[in-house]
């Protein structure tokens, strides 16, 4: 009898770790969908536009430095003379830039998918003041005069995907309609630019020490793919976003100064100093410094962009998540899916040794695989429903066939429902965990704790030497 007691213990441990086999089955599905998610994601972006990034405006000024070299020839041993031109930019930055955008929320579906976009109805504006350099003199005696030419000046916008623009974006420089261009010139592998006219009414090109000061404003539309970002490259950034979206994740480098999270929507406000941004550094020299690492900016290689579709600049962000994530909440229900197991053959074998009623473990398999086929039901329900109706339904399905099962099992109407109000608890006690995604630590530890002080308190005063040898009512707990 001590042996067959040993024996259905070790069948119940072992019946638990077969049932993992399944479990983990299930858990990899889950996976596997959330792949043909992020795919649908990509899909959408690839048709419609991506993440959003906006970067700029950036004030570019290209020129070219001439340099008179004078060296003498080994032969005839004279002075000879020539020039040599090197081109280059400068790089300024708004002193104050203002944005305010409102990003309209809306979806996009392929197959079960529903992916979020939004189109935001933007304004920057700000003012610029620049003054440039004056004629360089090399203090090395081989050179004289070093000269610098200066091209024309122009405003670059990095738009990550300009597929998202809706229409055609106005720009005013000084009150004055200006046209857009498309490319963002040095500045991003993507954008608009608008080439900035000649000083003065005289239509000369600008001279080392002119001054450009000028204020700009620009309205555009523009369409993405649940984030968007915005690099703060002006030397005071005051950036307010609001949204229809009432479930914000606001990331990036900076957080909101100021929000307002509510049922119907958001408010953000960001106020930023270049003295805390070093949005401006690196886009000038390129050098970024991401996750500890130097790298660099290769717009050959479009390396401006790193996997979540941020630049690789100091950027404050705001995606539009899905509060109620089908995989994510299917995911954490599975991980308790062994303790759900546990519990159940912990209460069969409770029964079997108190009631003196032997349950096949045939019998313990097929409970325990309707226990895993309910997070199989779950997945494949929240798919088409809200997750909430999913996890009534698999619950309801399962709970039902196997209080049905139990009836016949435990030889009583009465003992199979008791054992699926015991279910319908658990399953209670599993939603409870999953909604509060804060304080499941200590819910779940909680959960434990009652349930082993509950077989504690069943089971104090059972004779498990007397159990073990069959004597007659020993398995019967004393009142």
């Amino acid at each position: 009898m001590q042996r067959k007691l040993l024996f259905k213990i070790a069948m119940v441990v072992f019946m638990t770790l077969v049932l993992l086999i399944p479990l983990s089955m299930i858990n990899g599905l889950v996976g596997e969908r959330q792949a043909y998610r992020d795919e649908a994601v990509r899909s959408v972006a690839a048709s419609y536009a991506g993440p959003q990034t906006l970067v700029g405006p950036v004030l570019i000024v290209p020129y070219e430095t001439e340099t008179r070299v004078v060296e003498k020839e080994k032969e005839s041993g004279k002075d000879k003379e020539y020039s040599q031109f090197t081109p280059g930019l400068l790089r300024f930055y708004p002193k104050q830039m203002n944005v305010r955008g409102t990003m309209s929320p809306g979806e996009r579906y392929l197959g079960l998918h529903r992916v979020r976009v939004y189109r935001l109805q933007g304004q920057i504006s700000g003012r610029f003041e620049a003054a440039l350099p004056k004629e360089e003199v090399s203090p090395q005696a081989q050179q004289k005069n070093v000269k610098r030419r200066y091209g024309t000046p122009y405003l670059s916008f990095g738009i990550s995907d300009v597929r998202g623009l809706v229409g055609t974006p106005s720009l005013k420089i000084d009150g004055k309609e200006a046209r857009f261009t498309q490319g963002a010139g040095d500045l991003a592998t993507s954008g608009l630019h608008v080439d900035l006219p000649p000083p003065g009414e005289t239509g000369t090109a600008y001279l080392p020490g002119d001054e450009i000061a000028f204020d700009f404003s620009t309205v555009l539309e523009l369409g993405g793919t649940e984030t968007l970002a915005i690099a703060p490259v002006g030397d005071s950034n005051d950036i307010k976003i609001d949204s229809s979206w009432p479930h914000p994740h606001f990331t990036g480098r900076f957080l909101p100064h100021q929000r307002t999270v509510r049922d119907n929507g958001f408010d953000a406000q960001w106020n930023i100093s270049a003295l805390a941004a070093a949005t401006q550094n690196e886009i000038g020299g390129g050098r970024v410094v991401l996750n500890g690492a130097v790298q660099y900016y290769d717009p050959d290689r479009a390396a401006y962009q790193n996997g979540r579709g941020y630049p690789l600049t100091d950027v404050l962000a705001v995606e539009m998540v899905d509060p109620v994530n089908p995989y994510s909440q299917a995911d954490r229900a599975i991980k308790y899916g062994i303790l759900f197991v546990l519990l159940t053959f912990v209460g069969f074998f409770m029964f079997e040794t108190i009631k003196r009623l032997p349950i096949h473990p045939i019998q313990y398999f097929l409970v325990g695989l309707g226990l895993a086929v309910f997070f199989l039901l779950l997945l494949s329900l929240s798919e088409h429903i809200s997750f909430v109706y999913a996890y009534l339904c698999a619950s309801v399905a399962c709970i039902g066939l196997i209080g049905f099962y139990l009836c016949a099992v435990l030889k009583s109407r009465v003992r199979g429902l008791g054992f699926a109000a015991l279910l319908t608890l658990l399953y209670g006690t599993l939603y409870g965990l999953l909604i509060a995604e804060d304080s499941a630590l200590v819910l779940g530890s909680l959960l434990l704790f009652v349930v082993l002080a509950a077989v504690m308190v069943i089971t104090r005063r059972i004779d498990w030497y007397a159990v073990s040898i069959g004597l007659p009512g020993a398995a019967k707990p004393e009142k």
